[in-house]
């Protein structure tokens, strides 16, 4: 039995500086609770670091009875989720300084960062629901962070709708043990297809129902505008971008490690609700005039384009890369949006965004660079991204889904342009001194990585290639 602890260093790094910041934070006067911060910072660093080395050195593992795997999906899940939570740390410095609830606010973020950091590695189900709640509650706690009545009644929603498929999911593990006799992968892999077709496409769905509700996808998506048009907009960055990551990287997992061989026809069910999340969420996108719950639209639509390859998990060589690449450059891009809706917060609508290349020339060029990357125009990461997987979608037998995955492509340009009209027209509008340059650097971090992300990307894709450990 292999119980190396030191095979799990990013997740102990969070929670570590989790335990650590809270008990600081109780002693600290609040002017000196930025301490706490820095804390948080180093910890993503130093996760960063662990993972750099793991990669370098190929110690890929099975560790703690085989419930939790470190191979190449794992450290480029780690690298992903670590640098984003390491950019919203940064973006969030600025709007919670001074704050009575400062070292709170930090350990929720780890705590829901190791949470997404167990998703990504989980070998068992036991283990994937463990880290679905580690991931989830903090969040709810994030949500209502400001305490006033928009966060109230997000964080209510948020809630809500995690307790209900939290719990759908529960039962679905039940059911995918009773039908598999175990909770392992390797375990399940070999007693699902002999079981009973309808008790595991029940588990399977109600399973998928949690991860959905993570990733934001149809139909688990009703919460995601507004909780985003709710909350703060460093917690709003983190809740469309980092449970994202977690939920689907399991759901990969799950679906080519434990259900290769099933009868159940889940390819075609992902297929159909890749083609849905991404149609409604850009029809939902069109006509709104709130930046964030455009964001929180399109990052429905976005999650559409990424559910394209769980569709393909077992059939395309090209889905695993596809899927780590696109969410890399997905988690940069969305924050670099973020960070721009951080950095001018009397901006709330598009109109409010008019004038914003004459007075604010570098916010524009980060936000036409994070626009026009979600829409996935080269070089930026996600053109790169989406045409992995695209092709992964082909290469899969799904042609179609690919045709209607381009189609949604060139509508998302509409809303998008909607909102860089105004950026480009000349007046004045609601662009007041920044909150800090914190903020305004951590939005030309994350432009400038989205870009660089792309120009590199023959050198970082073969990094996602690699077989899964069972």
């Amino acid at each position: 039995m292999n119980e190396n602890v030191a095979a799990l260093l990013p997740e102990t790094a969070l929670v570590a500086a989790a335990v650590c910041g809270l008990l600081a934070g109780s002693w600290l006067p609040r002017r000196r609770q930025w301490a706490v911060a820095v804390l948080a910072a180093a910890a993503c660093v130093t996760g960063l670091i662990a993972t750099s080395v793991t990669m370098a050195t190929g110690s890929q593992q099975l560790v703690f009875s085989r419930t939790f795997a470190v191979d190449t999906v794992t450290d480029a899940g780690r690298l992903t989720v670590l640098a984003a939570l390491l950019l919203i740390v940064a973006l969030s410095a600025e709007s919670v300084r001074g704050h009575k609830r400062e070292t709170e606010f930090y350990v929720l973020l780890l705590l829901t960062g190791a949470g997404t950091l167990v998703l990504a590695g989980a070998n068992d189900l036991l283990t994937l629901f463990a880290g679905y709640l580690l991931a989830s509650l903090p969040g709810y706690v994030l949500a209502a962070f400001a305490k006033d009545a928009p966060g109230t009644e997000a964080a209510l929603k948020y809630y809500l709708f995690g307790a209900l498929l939290g719990t759908t999911m529960l039962a679905g593990v039940a059911l995918l043990y009773g039908a598999g006799g175990a909770t392992l992968y390797r375990h399940l892999r070999i007693g699902l297809p002999t079981a009973g077709y309808g008790l595991v496409a029940v588990g399977l769905v109600a399973v998928l129902a949690g991860l959905l509700f993570k990733a934001g996808a149809v139909p688990a998506h009703f919460w995601v505008p507004d909780v985003t048009e709710g909350a703060t907009a460093p917690v709003a960055a983190y809740v469309t971008t980092l449970p994202k990551i977690g939920g689907l990287i399991a759901g990969y997992r799950l679906l080519h490690q434990a259900l290769p061989l099933s009868d159940v026809n889940w390819p075609l069910l992902l297929a159909v609700l890749a083609a849905v999340s991404m149609t409604w969420g850009n029809l939902a996108a069109f006509f709104q005039t709130s930046v964030k719950r455009l964001l929180a639209y399109s990052t429905i639509s976005q999650v559409g384009y990424l559910l394209m390859a769980l569709a393909v998990a077992t059939r395309s060589d090209l889905a695993q890369r596809g899927l780590l690449f696109y969410l890399a450059a997905y988690a940069l891009t969305n924050i670099g949006a973020f960070a721009v809706v951080t950095a001018l917060p009397a901006a709330r609508t598009l109109a409010d965004y008019r004038g914003l290349a004459r007075h604010r020339p570098g916010l524009a060029a980060v936000l036409l660079v994070c626009l026009l990357g979600l829409v996935g125009t080269p070089p930026t990461g996600v053109f790169l991204g989406k045409l992995e997987v695209f092709t992964a979608a082909v290469d899969g037998g799904y042609t179609w889904l690919a045709a209607v995955a381009v189609a949604n492509t060139v509508a998302s340009l509409f809303y998008y342009l909607r909102w860089l009209a105004p950026v480009f027209r000349p007046g004045e509008a609601h662009h007041p001194a920044t909150t800090g340059r914190l903020t305004t650097g951590t939005a030309y971090t994350a432009g400038a990585a989205s870009l660089a992300l792309g120009l590199a990307g023959g050198a970082v894709l073969p990094l996602a290639e690699g077989p899964l450990l069972l």
